[in-house]
């Protein structure tokens, strides 16, 4: 159990094998059923339990939480059995933490003992008889019809829930606990099982039952890190190993078993669900099932650590922690028959909900793949294979009993030994009895001993294969992560001077270069990598890394980079080791060796259990019944541990360890309080009313402070604060980390409207409210037909959602909505509306919930107000599905606005995600409604009129686009005419757009945080500029497109502007070939640069035909063809967009084939050139047009793909 900081290293102090042993059984005096359902027998009832006493009575390390301990040993309460139900000893084990991070781990054998006391027997009587009343009250109250239903349900609960004095035996449950500080749940369970064994066998054990408990709490130490230690039980040995400093932590708990529950898919579903740190949710009828699962994939995370609530074991009273809206990690037991749908979560958004009994994981929605997912799956099927086990799971295990088991490694000793002659009558003696208890084992014959023993061998087989897969399965997925952060350290950032410092600006500080970090990774890891690096358990091993600058790191952290060390030493190909093609894990089989070596040979043996100094006459052994133990027999022992005071002394011999050890946990200490404000597990495990409330207060403190780290972190994210300040620039990729925390955002809201919600529709929390707010003004038409008055925005919005997104769930519902919100920066003020209806949240939440908490709801919003400082994309690039209408104004320059009534035009939208088609505007109008599906960030317009007589003209000053769903607003800029007979005779233009900010049009262009999107080009152009001033320009257009392609593919910005926009590649070049034009010779009218192009593939096909070049090679070979052929195929095309376009689609086809740095030098070659340009013309300066062609033929690596719009109608 544990509401903080999970560890696993064990402090120095921590010396014996166990540190408690605890008795629970009934409250004689004064028994309360927990659960007073008056249909229940009381046979089948849950009865209040105590501890009866636990050993040692005190300690100051850890002090034992009686009330918690309690609940875990017997998480359903006390319950009586008679001879008609099952009787079988059942084994269950549990985990807590304590207030310092250190954990336990707690081993539980349940075991039903008979009733002698005559007042417990009567009041059961008294109970039935009293039920059995009520049951024939109610049936005599009922229906005919619902008394005929009810009768055969009555019958089996009679037959399975009577109870009569005079016929049945009564038995009450009783609980035996051992306290270990490491997870050593074989020998654990071994021990509990010898005990209870020798309580219920025939002949008393060869020692009183005091002397066995305190061996093994006094002088049974820890083994030591690499070795394996033998002690002894009441009825054989047990062995007990524990990893070398190299190996992986201690992990007993069964993989294999958690793997055949659920199947190899699932399991990595599970694992994936916990890494991205949602909330987790166990079921099943079997208590060590929800330990064993739990426990496997905490041990699979390593070399991370879960850093949030873990309950693998919710008791009843504990069921309102299922409410907390923050990760955790919980398992709660499912009664016989009940149902899925039974059960009321009020989180379900970010859920994953695991069945165990039914192999079941109920995913979240939009989980991502786990990197390299179909090659992991496939390794760890080979694993299971190897070992026999199915890989898709479904397998049904063997129930947590508790069978006596005897160790092959004793039996073959004696064995041997009693082949050479070596053992008296004693030892014989003892090996008799050890061949008997084997014969009972394997329910064989004394005649088949030799059978019986091989049995026994059997299980130890199995108890070393079973450790052998587990350290398999769990080098497996170790591998992994070494593969995927091998490199992690060169991310680190370093920007403290000292850990004061540190720890004082920890909110503020950047400790890990995710954006550089991400950018390296495979494109097919990246959505789950940008989420795995915004959890808890991510930022905790990055401050661990930081941390371990003044201090020594965490044992985990330290084993974890001391092997990826060792695999950079060993492994020679370091191209192999960069590419990200999939290598199996290869220290599988050295990795088993070690546990196979330790557990077959034991390395130390503990001292024997012996006669104690006791008084005589006490502890008689009575067959079936757990004897009174001498509490003062077993409070000694501390000053007689041998043992202990040896391993105490080589502690005290190495000052400098202990010293480093204890700087390094105060200081960890330090860290987790500064990272997270802790939930202590002495608060969670405290059902009282006091607690609960506090636990719940501590949950609103923790919503509001993540709610302003969110808020922070995202608008540093969109302000690209991180990226100056590690001088990146734009080479972060804000896109993806965008949307990851646009997404934890979501769940942040989805938490907080889930605490303490009582009543709920679907499984978005969220989504539930607006419904019921939706109901309660009671408006229902969709908001594109009928906005009434009276209708709130918040309505409006939700209305929207479930009119234009079909097909989403709930959850997804909540998602859009949000998203939409934000995009509008109408999010705040939205769930402001939401929190107005104060008769509504009373109703849907108890009075505990986060959104009764005034004044925290009211700093929630105001955190949330802030992200409206930014502007967001998320909802149009997101919900790319979603049916949009737009709204598309032509404005003309003002003084020739009536020319308008001319000319019949067009428009084609085009975006990020396709374009509308044509839209024929109706006649004498300059504005046209429609609705299409999302088209993403806007990119492109063509403008164009379909009558072609020389009246048909109007000077277009931009075109605005409105998207109706999101309200923002697109300008674009034009400044040209648009008919035959002016400007460059254009019927057609393909102008580039600009987002203009909430602001107003004034601010045209200004789009924070993200590079501005300039026009199409202006007749500004036409100022002949200095050459150096064009050069640089065209140099800075190149070096643009360069750096957009070194971007990762999905952070790209829109390359359509870098081509055709203010300041890109055309318009650059266009300058280029501008400079020195002569104006009045050749042509007349304006001068463009695509007359000249024109007249030169003219000339040369001419001179070409003619044989009129004097031997000149210019005109052969594949420029000059591609060239001519191209500018051709641009004059042969339908569309008749001007001068400006064909020239503009000269540059972009060219620059798309790589063949633009060729015709370049060409054109400057040809005899025109030299009387269409002035001596001073760049075009006739040969190191100018050699630079230039160096320049674009650095662009020929790279593959563009330009927009339809751009080459619609030329086929080339």
């Amino acid at each position: 159990v544990s509401g903080g900081v999970r560890r696993r290293s064990v402090t120095s102090s921590a010396l014996s094998f166990i540190s408690h042993i605890v008795f629970c059984l009934s409250d004689v005096e004064g028994q309360r059923s927990l659960r007073e359902a008056f249909e229940q027998s009381p046979i089948r009832r849950s009865f209040k339990s105590k501890v009866l006493v636990h050993y040692p009575e005190s300690t100051d390390r850890m002090p034992l939480n009686k009330d918690a301990v309690n609940m875990l040993c017997m998480p359903r309460g006390l319950s009586f059995r008679t001879q008609a139900d099952r009787l079988d000893p059942q084994f269950h084990s549990f985990t807590m933490s304590f207030d310092d991070g250190t954990r336990s781990y707690g081993f539980v054998l349940t075991f039903y003992e008979e009733v002698t006391s005559a007042q417990i027997i009567t009041a059961m009587q008294t109970l039935y008889q009293m039920h059995h009343v009520d049951m024939d009250s109610l049936v005599s109250s009922l229906d005919e019809s619902d008394v005929e239903s009810l009768a055969g349900v009555s019958a089996c609960l009679g037959c399975a829930g009577s109870f009569d004095p005079a016929r049945d035996t009564l038995y009450v449950s009783k609980a035996l606990c051992l306290f270990t500080p490491l997870p050593f749940l074989q020998a654990a369970r071994q021990f509990l099982s010898q005990l209870h064994q020798a309580v219920t066998s025939h002949t008393a054990p060869p020692l009183p039952l005091e002397s066995y408990i305190h061996n093994i709490l006094y002088e049974v130490p820890l083994p030591p890190p690499g070795r394996s230690l033998r002690f002894h039980g009441v009825q054989g040995p047990i062995v007990c190993q524990r990893p070398g400093p190299g190996e992986l932590p201690l992990g007993e708990y069964p993989l294999g078993e958690a793997f055949s529950l659920l199947g190899v898919d699932n399991m990595v579903q599970l694992l994936t669900c916990a890494l991205l740190e949602t909330q987790v949710l166990l079921c099943s009828q079997d208590y060590q099932r929800l330990m064993t699962v739990a426990e496997g994939v905490s041990t699979l995370l390593f070399p991370f650590q879960w850093q949030h609530i873990y309950l693998p074991i919710v008791s009843a009273p504990l069921h309102h922690l299922l409410e907390a809206p923050v990760p955790f990690m919980m398992g709660i037991h499912r009664r016989e028959g009940a149902q899925r749908s039974s059960l009321h979560l009020p989180h379900e958004a970010n859920l994953c909900f695991v069945d165990i009994d039914n192999h079941c994981v109920e995913a979240p929605e939009d989980l991502p793949l786990f990197p390299d997912q179909i090659e992991l799956i496939q390794e760890l099927s080979e694993v299971l294979l190897r070992f026999g086990l199915p890989p898709q799971g479904g397998a049904t295990t063997k129930p947590a009993t508790a069978s006596p088991r005897l160790s092959s490694l004793v039996l073959e000793d004696l064995m041997e030994d009693r082949r050479n002659g070596n053992l008296g009558g004693e030892e014989l003696a003892v090996l008799e009895r050890l061949q008997a208890l084997a014969r009972r084992c394997g329910g064989g014959k004394m005649s088949e001993g030799e059978k019986t023993l091989g049995n026994v061998f059997e299980e130890e087989e199995e108890d070393l294969k079973a450790a052998k897969l587990n350290i398999q399965l769990r080098e497996v997925f170790a591998g992994r992560f070494a593969a995927m952060f091998g490199r992690y350290e060169d991310f680190v950032i370093h920007s403290a001077l000292d850990l004061d410092s540190w720890l004082s600006n920890r909110e503020g500080t950047l400790s890990f270069d995710k954006g550089s970090f991400l950018s390296v990774q495979p494109a097919s890891h990246l959505q789950f990598l940008s989420r795995f690096l915004e959890t808890s358990m991510f930022s905790a091993f990055v401050d661990g890394k930081v941390i371990s600058r003044w201090a020594d790191r965490e044992p985990m952290q330290q084993l974890f980079d001391n092997r990826l060390e060792r695999e950079r030493l060993y492994d020679t190909d370091e191209e192999e080791s960069r590419s990200c093609r999939y290598r199996k894990c290869t220290s599988l089989f050295e990795s088993a060796q070690n546990i196979e070596r330790r557990l077959l040979k034991a390395d130390h043996t503990a001292i024997h259990p012996h006669l104690l100094d006791m008084r005589i006459g006490q502890g008689r052994h009575q067959q079936g019944y757990f004897p009174k133990l001498q509490a003062d027999v077993l409070a000694q022992g501390q000053n007689t541990n041998k043992w202990s005071s040896r391993v105490t002394a080589s502690r005290r011999s190495d000052p400098k360890r202990s010293a480093l050890t204890e700087g390094l946990d105060n200081e960890q200490r330090q860290k987790h309080a500064f990272a997270r404000k802790n939930l202590r597990q002495s608060k969670l495990l405290d059902s009282s009313p006091q607690a609960v409330s506090q636990t719940h207060r501590e949950f609103v403190d923790g919503l509001l402070s993540e709610c302003r780290l969110k808020t922070k972190r995202m608008l540093m994210e969109r302000m690209g604060k991180e990226s100056v300040e590690l001088g990146q620039g734009e080479a972060n990729i804000t896109g993806l980390q965008e949307n990851t925390l646009i997404l934890g955002l979501c769940d942040l809201l989805e938490r907080t409207w889930g605490h303490g919600l009582q009543l709920k529709q679907g499984k978005s929390a969220l989504w539930s409210h607006l419904l019921h707010y939706q109901a309660a003004h009671g408006k229902t038409e969709a908001p594109a037909e009928s906005p009434g008055q009276s209708t709130t925005p918040a309505v409006l919005f939700s209305l929207f959602i479930q009119t234009m997104s079909e097909g989403l769930s709930e959850v997804g519902q909540a998602r859009a909505w949000i998203h939409l919100a934000l995009e509008k920066k109408m999010l705040s003020q939205h769930l402001k509306e939401l929190l107005t209806n104060q008769e509504l949240l009373r109703q849907l939440y108890k009075s505990h919930a986060f959104l009764l908490c005034e004044e925290e709801r009211e700093q929630f919003l105001f955190h949330l107000l802030s992200l409206n400082t930014v502007d967001y994309l998320c909802f149009t690039r997101v919900f790319t599905s979603i049916s949009i209408s737009y709204r598309v104004v032509i404005i003309p320059m003002k003084k020739l606005s009536i020319a308008m009534a001319t000319v019949n035009p067009w428009v084609c939208v085009s975006g990020e995600l396709g374009d509308s088609g044509v839209r024929q505007l109706s006649k004498n109008t300059q504005e046209i409604y429609f609705q299409c599906k999302n088209l993403g960030r806007l990119s492109t317009l063509q403008l164009g009129q379909e009558n072609s007589g020389l009246l048909a003209k109007c000077l277009i000053d931009c075109v605005m686009v409105y998207n109706e769903i999101t309200g923002h607003t697109y300008k674009f800029p034009c400044g040209r005419w648009l008919g035959k007979g002016v400007g460059d005779g254009s019927l057609e233009r393909v102008l580039i757009g600009q987002l203009v900010s909430p602001g107003g049009e004034e601010d045209a262009g200004r789009w924070t945080g993200t590079p501005p999107e300039l026009a199409s080009p202006s007749q500004s152009v036409r100022t002949v500029l200095g050459s150096l001033g064009i050069q640089e320009d065209m140099r800075e257009a190149a070096n643009n497109l360069v750096k957009h392609f070194h971007k990762p593919e999905q952070e790209r910005g829109n390359l359509t502007v870098l081509l055709c926009g203010e300041g890109g590649l055309v318009l650059s070049l266009e300058k280029f070939l501008l400079h020195g034009l002569k104006s009045n010779r050749l042509f007349q009218r304006n001068v463009f640069v695509w007359d000249f192009v024109e007249k030169a593939v003219v000339s040369m096909e001419t001179a070409d035909q003619m044989g009129d070049l004097h031997g000149s090679t210019l005109t052969k070979g594949p420029p000059c063809d591609s060239l001519c052929r191209y500018v051709n195929a641009i004059n042969a095309s339908p569309r008749n967009i001007g001068k400006e376009g064909k020239f503009q689609l000269f540059v972009c086809l060219g620059i798309r084939d790589r063949l633009l740095s060729q015709w370049l030098p060409l054109l400057a070659e040809f005899p025109l050139t030299a009387r269409t340009y002035e001596e001073a013309a760049l075009l006739r300066d040969r190191a100018a047009v050699h630079s230039l062609s160096r320049i674009l033929h650095t662009l020929n690596e790279f593959t563009i793909t330009l927009e339809t719009a751009l080459v619609k109608g030329v086929d080339l």
